[in-house]
């Protein structure tokens, strides 16, 4: 009895002390299931495995999800390298012009019309005034005619007396684009400004200077 109590503790503690090396368990014997969760990396998973594997539902096995990716690992999506500076741009109409949209505030051109005042003519009420005004004296049609040619229109009367306040009106009173009455087809009255700023009217038909005012934008 002895003899035999000490051959079966012998062998339960051979049992439980004996490792179990992977040369002793035999190809394809254990089951996916047997496998402890991330026991076993990538890099020991036979090329082409995953990409094998058949489609099923998010968090399926064998499916790969969001939550077993790290992002840190993937490259910058393409045509995203300058959304960092995205949160500065406003109304920009495409990425491409997001990033120099920080600098609008001095920009030339505006949706293609340039912006600014050409020579000869001075920025005064969000307008372009030219600074002379006409050599050769014109009826008010005429005037009128002559800025449009050129791009512009003639001054309002109030506009036309505050700008007399900062520019002299050298050759007298000017006309605008102001009718004060009308009496009959191709016969009224046009508001003047003189060079001291004073509000007058004239038929059209009489002779005046005039100066033009454009758009900043052209």
């Amino acid at each position: 009895m002895l003899a035999l109590f000490m051959a079966m503790s012998g062998t339960v503690y051979a049992a439980k002390s004996a490792k179990i090396s992977g040369k002793a368990i035999k190809v394809k014997s254990l089951p996916g299931n047997r496998l402890k969760p991330k026991s076993v990396t990538a890099n020991r998973l036979a090329p082409g495995v995953l990409a094998s594997l058949p489609s099923a539902a998010a968090g399926a096995p064998g499916v790969v999800t969001g939550l077993e990716i790290d992002e840190l690992s993937l490259g910058q999506v393409p045509e995203a390298a300058h959304a960092d500076t995205a949160d500065f741009a406003k109304n920009a109409t495409s990425a491409d012009t997001a990033l120099n949209a920080v600098n609008a505030v001095n920009a030339s051109k505006v949706n293609g019309y340039e912006a600014g005042c050409l020579p000869g003519t001075e920025l005064f009420a969000s307008a372009c005034w030219q600074t002379s005004a006409s050599v050769t004296p014109v009826p008010a049609p005429a005037a009128a005619q002559s800025c449009a040619a050129q791009g512009g229109e003639l001054p309002e009367a109030l506009s036309l007396a505050a700008y007399s306040q900062q520019a002299t009106l050298d050759l007298g009173s000017e006309w605008t684009s102001d009718i004060t009455s009308y009496t009959s087809p191709d016969v009224y009255s046009t508001a003047t400004v003189s060079p001291a700023g004073v509000v007058g009217s004239s038929l059209q038909t009489f002779s005046r200077n005039y100066r033009c005012v454009f758009p900043l934008l052209r």
